[in-house]
């Protein structure tokens, strides 16, 4: 039986600044120093009347999320400007594990899947490690968080599935040829499943340690709904990171996943 011990606090809070990314995405800073934020981990965001959707942290201080415009409660939160409160709960969920003896490191993201990666790298270059980065997107106007990443790699690459911006191709293109040639410890992944999927079997293959953080439907963020599973693990509590060997066991991960009924349908 889990025992549900990971009740967090509901915070309302001022916005400090929202930042348009793109023709989807808007950047909102919150005027909260989350000290017990790690990187990986994610907030329930609270819209009175519409709903809670959880959202990764892109930065602790100030507190930061990134939000796609794709449903009620996101569209909601777009229309948010400096000094307008937000409330949300957190910080949930199992983060992204450094290994205490890693020195390098290559984060991947695809899409607004960039976000954590950039907290995750920020934290790895306070340590001292060397951060390699590829960003993707399926053109040049889904690439965001570029010039974030770029201050806190060592080297950083970019690919869009146009060929628009960068390298053509998805991100793969620039990752595989990273972990084969550079002395990397250590591989991170947000982004698309499939995307993901990719890079934990090429780690795999490679022997190579993997992390990768999984999205599910979401509802409650502490492990009571049931609606974040994916063969057994709930998002919310087990993951959402997870190793690239775990999710290489999930039959359904990159294939399947529960839409917001409850029903298992293709990724």
């Amino acid at each position: 039986m889990r025992k549900f011990e990971n009740i967090k606090p509901v915070y309302s809070r001022k916005v400090r600044k929202v930042i348009e990314e793109n023709y989807r995405v808007k950047t909102i800073e919150i005027e909260h120093d989350m000290r017990d934020a790690l990187p990986g981990q994610f907030l329930m965001v609270w819209v009175p009347g519409e709903g809670e959707r959880p959202m990764s942290i892109g930065n602790s201080n100030p507190l930061t999320i990134s939000v796609a415009s794709v449903g009620k409660v996101s569209s909601k939160l777009h229309e948010l400007r400096a000094g307008d409160m937000v409330s949300y709960r957190g910080p949930f969920g199992r983060p992204f594990r450094i290994p205490k003896d890693a020195k390098s490191m290559l984060v991947i993201g695809g899409g607004y899947g960039v976000v954590p990666m950039y907290f995750l790298a920020r934290v790895a270059k306070q340590n001292g490690m060397g951060v390699y980065s590829v960003v993707g997107g399926k053109t040049g106007k889904d690439i965001i968080w570029e010039k974030q990443l770029f201050t806190v790699s060592k080297e950083a690459f970019i690919t869009t599935d146009d060929g628009s911006r960068g390298k053509k191709g998805t991100v793969m293109i620039e990752a595989e040829w990273l972990i084969g040639e550079k002395k990397i410890d250590q591989v991170y992944a947000c982004g698309p499943e499939k995307m993901m999927l990719a890079a934990a079997k090429v780690c795999h293959d490679h022997g190579m340690p993997c992390q990768v953080s999984v999205e599910r439907h979401m509802k409650c963020g502490v492990g009571i709904c049931g609606s974040c599973d994916i063969n057994g693990h709930l998002c919310c509590q087990d993951g959402p990171v997870f190793t690239g060997e775990e999710v290489l066991s999930m039959p359904d991960f990159g294939k399947r996943k529960r839409d917001a009924s409850g029903k298992n349908v293709d990724i």
